[in-house]
């Protein structure tokens, strides 16, 4: 008998323990839902990446995030409708450069994407919008970040 007592205290302690973490997590994605442009200001790259990752979720995409190293310049990417995008995530206090656009462009022909995108909570310096637009990449700058949270706040 005392074996068996054993056993199901520790099945019951590992069954305690996944729920834990499924609330946890539960809890970290719904205070990143919660957060809003002044949060992401203060977040790191990372936390940014998976920020987007969470919003994406629940507007309805399948989302892949990269590894933090060797990810050919995407950080995400997006699965919606037949369509693959690559997006690179730029939490930055600075506007960004042409460099995110370049290995975007690069990104999207490594993982076969049909579009790349880079966000992020600034703005862009003119000549990437030049090499985005030749390149035919999207740039969604602060406003259109704080439009996108919005949308997916409201998809709750």
């Amino acid at each position: 008998m005392k074996p068996f007592i054993v056993r199901a205290a520790a099945v019951f302690s590992d069954i305690a323990a996944l729920v834990f973490d499924t609330l946890k997590e539960e809890d970290k994605r719904k205070r990143l839902l919660d957060s809003g442009i002044l949060e992401v200001d203060e977040m790191t790259g990372k936390e940014f990446e998976i920020f987007l990752n969470v919003h994406f979720i629940n507007l309805g995409y399948s989302v892949t995030l990269t590894q933090d190293s060797q990810d050919y310049g995407a950080d995400l990417i997006l699965y919606k409708d037949g369509f693959k995008t690559v997006v690179q995530a730029k939490r930055s206090k600075n506007p960004v450069g042409i460099k995110a656009v370049q290995e975007v462009a690069g990104a999207v022909r490594h993982y076969k994407g049909n579009k790349g995108r880079v966000i992020t909570n600034n703005r862009f310096t003119e000549n990437a919008c030049k090499l985005a637009q030749s390149n035919d990449i999207e740039l969604w700058d602060r406003k259109r970040l704080i439009e996108f949270i919005l949308t997916a706040k409201n998809c709750k």
